[in-house]
């Protein structure tokens, strides 16, 4: 195989640990994290969505999701609501500070994918994001 370190897995590695590290320092100046950022981000596209879609989309256990949820609720970014038809479903939704934090968040992250997508060249950004996405496949 020879150097373990010059591989694939490796340097995907190596870039999601440099995007995690960039986005929980510019989200911290806000008082986010970057699993919070992903809540408010995916609430504002699926208002609604259950504890275990959003932990799935955030790469976070239920359990963990719980958590962020309560946080959230307690900062007043989001509001929690019985859904009618099933009792134990909480629906989760964006407030109006949730929109506003989620706003702030937006240019933190457009910066690193504007980062990404510039280090892209000189291949196209959406060959490169259709690739790794055929990694992630390929492992599953």
């Amino acid at each position: 195989m020879g150097d373990p370190y010059a591989t694939i897995g490796f340097a995907l590695k190596q870039a999601q640990q440099a995007l995690r590290t960039r986005l929980d320092a510019g989200l911290r100046e806000i008082g986010l994290t970057t699993p919070q950022y992903a809540v408010l981000a995916f609430l504002e596209v699926d208002a609604g969505a259950s504890n275990a879609a959003l932990a799935r989309r955030a790469f976070v256990t239920p359990q963990t999701m719980q958590a962020i949820l309560v946080a959230l609720e307690r900062a007043g970014l989001i509001a929690r609501t019985p859904h009618p038809e099933h009792g134990r479903v909480q629906m989760t939704e964006l407030t109006a500070r949730g929109r506003g934090a989620l706003e702030a968040a937006t240019g933190i992250v457009a910066d690193a994918e504007e980062r990404l997508r510039n280090a892209s060249a000189p291949f196209d950004p959406q060959a490169v994001a259709a690739m790794l996405l055929r990694y992630a496949e390929a492992l599953r």
